[in-house]
């Protein structure tokens, strides 16, 4: 997975991911204390690279996390909202 661009964003950033297999692919957003604010992918994929945007008008600045989960593997990465 790869870090968002841009980043810092304002108000929305691209997300970079690649899966080696096929298989349930799930990209969340959590604040900074750990709640789930956003689930931006849930669905089946074939293996590949993707891209997906994400809009954060409706979140307050701060820092966030966006982990990825796709079979045995689990990615968290950190980006910031500045507004």
């Amino acid at each position: 997975m790869a870090q968002n661009y841009p980043n810092p964003f304002n108000p929305s950033t691209t997300i970079s991911y690649s899966i080696a297999k096929e298989g349930n692919v799930k990209l969340t957003i959590f604040n900074v204390i750990g709640s789930k604010v956003a689930t931006i992918v849930n669905e089946y994929k074939p293996a590949g690279n993707y891209s997906v945007q994400f809009n954060g008008s409706n979140l307050a600045s701060g820092i966030y996390l966006y982990r990825l989960e796709s079979g045995n593997y689990s990615s968290a990465k950190k980006f910031i909202l500045m507004k």
